[in-house]
């Protein structure tokens, strides 16, 4: 008697490492090539490797190395186990608390400081620090406990942490509809010429450089974004400015100061760790070299976060002051400016 039972390997589980969706305007390109642009730190070799184990999707069909991208194509790549970011171990980093109460918290994140765990830094955000101090957090959208929003690690400010799931509702409901108050101080490159006014222009990633985001006029492309600035004080080459956030994209306030011809001062990925205005004196030279020592990250902080109490209803406002190498920096150019006051802006 023979027995035709077909005992099948169960179908091994795959997860999702990386996707990228692939924007209408992107020239046809190697997946090799292209993935080498997307993917932090990643080599040809590694990405060939992985096309040749069948681990790269477009469309959710494998594909080789030499496959052709084209606008609008999906691509994933999916490996047998978890990415290291969705793993969260609890660490005892200490946190700037500066409200709490049994729905939420205020912490004013320090420069320097990943807020979730991702490529290259799996240890020591803010996530793992929030992991330690409490328990049962809710899991946003993307699964990571309590965030309702995220700032970048060197810029610093205010954040806002669900502690239950009706306040991540509740809270990201209101950045998701605007209804939020966001203000960041910005010290950008240039005299801004208007003493405010308001940027908008859809943001998505750079075509050529993927750490990079990028403004563009198409419609289709990106995500709608609106940025409110004004001017606080001038100091010639460079301009105090107060943004007030209306969406909350990516690299936003970045990126659209950039855009309109002032760059973030010291903002290594957007250019602004070069002299963009001023004169060409080595004593000048000095000055600006003294002062990126001085405040060694893009000049952004999330001054100002407001927003309707999920509990209680009530509109809540929360400031923070400037961290002192920001300060530091602005006195520099304060200074600066006074004993230069001959000079005009070129």
């Amino acid at each position: 008697m023979s027995n035709n039972i077909d005992f099948q390997e169960p179908e091994e589980e795959l997860f999702e490492h990386y996707r990228f969706d692939v924007p209408k305007g992107q020239a046809f390109l190697r997946i090799d090539k292209y993935l080498m642009l997307m993917v932090p730190n990643a080599t040809r070799n590694k990405i060939q490797n992985a096309a040749a184990s069948g681990d790269i999707y477009v469309n959710d069909v494998p594909v080789k190395s030499n496959y052709k991208v084209k606008p609008l194509d999906v691509i994933r790549i999916l490996l047998s186990h978890p990415p290291y970011e969705n793993r969260v171990d609890p660490e005892d980093i200490p946190l700037d608390i500066v409200y709490e109460d049994d729905a939420l918290l205020l912490i004013n994140k320090p420069p320097n400081f990943v807020v979730h765990p991702g490529h290259g830094n799996y240890t020591g955000t803010l996530v793992n620090a929030l992991a330690f101090h409490f328990e049962n957090l809710p899991l946003n959208s993307s699964e990571r406990p309590g965030l309702v929003h995220r700032i970048d690690k060197d810029t610093s400010g205010l954040l806002v942490v669900a502690k239950t799931e009706i306040a991540m509702t509740h809270l990201a409901k209101q950045f998701e509809d605007k209804t939020s108050e966001r203000e960041y101080i910005a010290l950008v490159w240039g005299n801004v010429k208007e003493e405010e006014g308001t940027v908008t222009g859809n943001i998505a990633r750079h075509v050529k450089d993927r750490m990079q985001m990028s403004v563009f006029a198409d419609p289709e492309i990106g995500k709608h974004a609106v940025t409110h600035y004004k001017v606080l004080e001038r100091f010639g080459y460079v301009t105090l400015v107060s943004c007030k956030l209306e969406t909350g994209r990516t690299h936003q306030i970045r990126v659209h100061m950039k855009h309109i011809g002032h760059t973030l001062f010291n903002d290594e990925r957007y250019g602004g760790n070069l002299i963009l205005k001023g004169t060409t004196f080595t004593k000048y030279k000095q000055f600006i070299d003294n002062c990126f020592k001085t405040l060694p990250r893009q000049a952004l902080h999330a001054k100002t976060l407001g927003f309707i109490h999920p509990t209680t209803k009530e509109f809540m406002r929360f400031d923070t002051e400037l961290p002192k190498d920001m300060t530091d920096c602005i006195e520099k150019w304060r200074n600066y400016s006074k004993s230069n006051a001959s000079e005009e802006e070129e």
